[in-house]
């Protein structure tokens, strides 16, 4: 069914008698696959939008490149630059700012501006009683108790169903370039990001693709970034070359997108760990990773290996727990995904207190159930 009001997704919700799969736009089959009725929220709409104060507030299902339009319009965007998974993951629909946001979707900016949980500033939900709920409010400083609107920030559905969402926005700067090398092993690459990260120079993307580019980013008034650019090709950058415009903007929706991934039928995971653990795994990994990107300065790792068995999980969570690190399973076949933990396991305190929350927020199990794994 496709609801497109509050209401009826409440009583939607509250009517339900059997598992419910959320849908927004259709573009991320992620997570171990859901079998229910399909619920479909096509809420859609600008209820406020204030530039001056940078406060957007806009229904769940609202498109992505709706948005994006009207608030370049305006000289604005998104801070935590969201990826399109429809390049990595071959599907189709449309993105809605309500997937973002249960996802935490959160581009090669995060490094810098932070994640898309960091600019939603409130949200109304239908949790799995089919309760209308309101959290958060439209400015930084409202406090209102408890802070759910972080708790349904990647989330996933699993919670409550998103239904609207305030956003603070972001000025759009004037330029952007890029800065970028060839050929540097990852433990080059990671330690000349390290170096840009590091540097007071404001770097809004570090990268490296294995095997290919190494590159960096700056943003801001021409001036400014003329100048930082300079210093670092002066300094820790030396040898790197200046990409600007457009040809720079196209280097980072590959990263942000995982483009090199894309049609290739492997598998993919999604690793979070130190940045300087970044070289060593893949070392310890060596030929069972057949691609890779790194981004947020080696912090984030994007790995292609087979789709077949359990896709590694078992070698690769390995080596992470030696780090602290954790990898989900972003791409996979529907089985390989019903078998293997897509989500990293949690230890037994962590698990129970979400297997708890999850019992308060949707009391029925009937919300996403399984695909986070509880």
């Amino acid at each position: 069914m496709r609801i497109e009001s509050e209401t009826d997704l409440a009583e939607a919700v509250k009517g339900a008698n059997g598992p419910l799969r959320i849908k927004g736009g259709g573009t991320r089959d992620v997570g171990a696959p859901v079998v229910g009725e399909v619920l479909e929220v096509g809420i859609i709409g600008v209820t406020l939008y204030e530039p001056g104060a940078l406060t957007l507030v806009v229904g769940a299902g609202t498109p992505l490149a709706e948005i994006e339009t009207l608030l370049e319009a305006e000289g604005q965007r998104l801070a935590f630059e969201p990826m399109d998974h429809r390049v990595l993951l071959g599907t189709s629909g449309v993105p809605t700012i309500g997937g973002a946001v249960a996802a935490n979707v959160s581009g090669p900016r995060r490094i810098q501006s932070g994640a898309a949980r960091d600019f939603t500033l409130g949200a109304r939900f239908v949790d799995g009683a089919g309760r209308i709920v309101k959290n958060g409010g439209r400015v930084m400083k409202n406090v209102t108790g408890y802070d759910l609107v972080k708790l349904m920030a990647g989330s996933w559905g699993t919670l409550g169903v998103l239904s609207e969402v305030s956003l603070k926005v972001q000025a759009r700067p004037e330029v952007q370039a890029s800065l970028v090398a060839e050929g540097l092993s990852p433990a080059q690459a990671v330690g000349k990001l390290s170096a840009a990260l590091g540097s007071p120079f404001d770097v809004t993307g570090a990268a490296h693709l294995v095997g290919g580019r190494t590159q960096v980013r700056l943003e801001g008034l021409a001036g400014a970034v003329a100048y930082r650019t300079k210093a670092l090709q002066d300094g820790p950058l030396a040898g790197f070359e200046l990409v600007e415009g457009a040809a720079s903007a196209a280097l980072w929706a590959e990263v942000r997108d995982v483009a090199p991934f894309a049609g290739t039928g492997a598998a993919v995971w999604k690793v979070s760990v130190k940045p300087g653990d970044a070289p060593g795994l893949l070392d310890g990994l060596g030929a069972r990773v057949s691609d890779a990107v790194l981004d947020w300065g080696g912090g984030l790792m994007w790995l292609a290996v087979p789709d077949t068995g359990d896709c590694g999980a078992e070698v690769l969570r390995g080596e992470i727990a030696k780090l602290g690190g954790h990898a989900t399973l972003v791409r996979a076949r529907a089985e390989t995904r019903a078998a293997v933990p897509v989500f990293q396991p949690e230890p037994a305190p962590i698990a129970a207190l979400n297997r708890q929350i999850k019992a308060k927020f949707d009391p029925r199990g009937i919300l996403n159930p399984g695909l986070m794994g509880v």
